[in-house]
């Protein structure tokens, strides 16, 4: 299993170390070509309007696209905003594959950053620790859409559409692997699926 991170700014070297964790091969992405082997990829915390604007220099945007349309791939915080269908009035490029609206920096500033224990059922009993820093929330799925986590006052920071998923927060920022390792079992259903 080959799981590439896009690797053009933001946390992709945490997640790179998450997957070695886990016996998993990474590739760090930067342009159109390495996405061809891969079996999933990564789309990292950042800063979502650099990544747009960078993954658009690198001609990106469309093979993105073409990769999210077919095969796994799990935006972070950052990478869940370039996933969105919605962003808003935001005027940026984003990949529009999951069906979900995003409110970006729907917490505040970086000084407002926080951490919360959360409840993911497909995880198992115990609490997933989650570090949100100018996380983005969901402020609205289509029925296609599982809401697979929630913070206490309702508001949406993960969820799952088919082969993709999308966290508010950022999991390799943890000792966790928990959601890795969720991730890296949506991608082996994948791959028995099209063999």
């Amino acid at each position: 299993m080959k799981i590439g991170v896009l690797a053009l700014q933001g946390a992709f070297i945490e997640h790179n170390k998450m997957l070695a964790r886990l016996g998993v091969t990474a590739v760090e992405v930067r342009l159109p070509q390495q996405l061809a082997e891969l079996d999933g990829l990564i789309i990292p915390g950042g800063e979502s309007t650099t990544i747009g604007k960078l993954a658009s220099a690198y001609g990106l945007i469309e093979p993105l696209r073409q990769f999210a349309a077919a095969k796994p791939t799990w935006g972070t915080c950052a990478g869940m905003i370039f996933l969105a269908k919605d962003i808003g009035s935001q005027q940026q490029p984003i990949l529009g594959s999951m069906d979900i609206t995003v409110d970006r920096n729907a917490f505040g500033r970086q000084i407002d950053s926080f951490e919360t224990d959360l409840k993911i059922a497909e995880l198992g009993d115990q609490p997933f620790h989650a570090v949100f820093i100018r996380a983005p929330v969901v402020t609205a799925v289509e029925t296609t859409v599982d809401v697979l986590a929630r913070l206490d006052d309702g508001r949406i920071v993960a969820v799952r559409q088919r082969h993709l998923l999308a966290t508010a927060f950022h999991p390799e920022l943890t000792d966790d692997l928990r959601l890795h390792g969720y991730f890296c079992g949506i991608v082996k259903c994948t791959l028995q699926a099209n063999r």
